[in-house]
């Protein structure tokens, strides 16, 4: 059988080929995917922007280590093609493949590659009769709002990639109920944290370290999170221990956490004792206003202060009841990401 990684070059991707190579040596695991990741070593700030998906990409490879799948390329943006090994009905697909960063793509490539390749990843398994599919998807179609939100929650997303991702689960759901005995996974994490991804946490971090982070408005913020050693875990827990053909998750902590639990827990895991001041709304607009005349610094404006405001109020109490087992509360989590750096910093 193949272990069969769309979109596998990215952060998380990487994360589930290493625990696959872990817990099953000598598989076949492969990485379908545009960007090869062996060949952007080493280039250039403008040599990357040709792979318009994955600007200021970074290896999310643990230092010293190596990956542990096999590139071939693929574009799910198009029906899939030939395939340099021959796929068979017991394979596992896991659609990892996105257009994710917002803001920061037109509307049209939300939908090009998240809708799209549902419906050629999907065809793809439905040529091959393979069936056991993850699809990652994402908290963006329930919106944004202060309400909690659970599985049964009314997505109404407002923005082009929540609203892609939700035709993208019925794309998988439809592929789903076409057939007998298929499984399939649809997870929705919150912030994925940990090493190599080059997001929200490692920019908090570096925040706090270079004294350029403070509390914007509030500090009671719900920021959903999972660390991605424990959301890979409970992938492959989904794929080969849940019983029911259909499992719909979010993917957190339960309950969620604050920005200021969260800065905590970074402080005291890392040593870092700088001092995170608080900045009220009618302090910090009016800056944020005047940095956008400016053009923007460091991506100061109104509407992204606003954005940091909004709590992402996620339930996870479905996936503490599955049955999964997890192995790292949310402070061991980043103590073994900061582990994994060395314990020098978190990136």
């Amino acid at each position: 059988m193949n272990y069969i990684i769309f979109g596998g070059t990215g952060f998380i991707g990487n994360h589930l080929a290493d625990l696959l190579f872990e817990q099953h040596p000598g598989s076949a695991i492969w990485n379908l995917d545009i960007v090869d990741p062996d060949k952007l070593q080493g280039l250039t700030e403008k040599e990357l922007q040709d792979y318009t998906t994955i600007k200021n990409w970074k290896s999310p490879v643990v230092d010293g280590g190596s990956r542990k799948s096999v590139f071939a390329f693929c574009d799910v943006r198009k029906p899939i093609g030939e395939l340099p090994f021959t796929p068979t009905p017991d394979d596992v697909v896991f659609n990892l493949a996105a257009v994710h960063r917002t803001p920061g793509h037109p509307d049209y490539a939300y939908f090009e590659t998240n809708i799209r390749g549902a419906e050629n990843v999907c065809a793809f398994a439905e040529k091959y009769g393979i069936k056991n599919v993850v699809f990652t998807s994402s908290i963006a179609p329930y919106g944004a709002s202060e309400e909690l939100k659970t599985e049964d929650t009314l997505p109404t997303p407002n923005t082009p990639y929540g609203v892609s991702k939700l035709i993208a689960e019925k794309i998988h759901l439809a592929w789903q109920r076409g057939g007998a005995d298929r499984k399939l996974t649809i997870l929705r994490p919150g912030v994925v944290f940990g090493k190599g991804e080059n997001g929200n946490f490692t920019r908090l971090y570096w925040g706090i370290r270079k004294h350029m982070f403070a509390y914007p408005g509030r500090k009671d913020t719900i920021k959903a999170c999972v660390y991605v050693k424990e959301l890979v875990r409970f992938i492959l827990w989904n794929v080969e221990s849940r019983p029911s053909l259909l499992g719909l998750f979010n993917c957190t902590y339960e309950p969620a956490y604050t920005i200021e639990q969260i800065v905590a827990v970074m402080k005291q895991t890392t040593g870092l004792t700088q001092w995170v001041p608080y900045i009220p709304n009618f302090v910090i607009m009016p800056v944020a206003a005047f940095a956008m005349l400016l053009g923007s610094p460091m991506g100061i404006c109104p509407a992204r202060v606003k954005k940091l405001q909004i709590s992402t109020n996620i339930s996870g109490v479905s996936m503490a009841q599955s049955g999964y087992d997890f192995k790292w509360k949310f402070e061991e989590a980043v103590a073994d990401w900061f582990d994994d750096n060395n314990k020098t910093c978190l990136e």
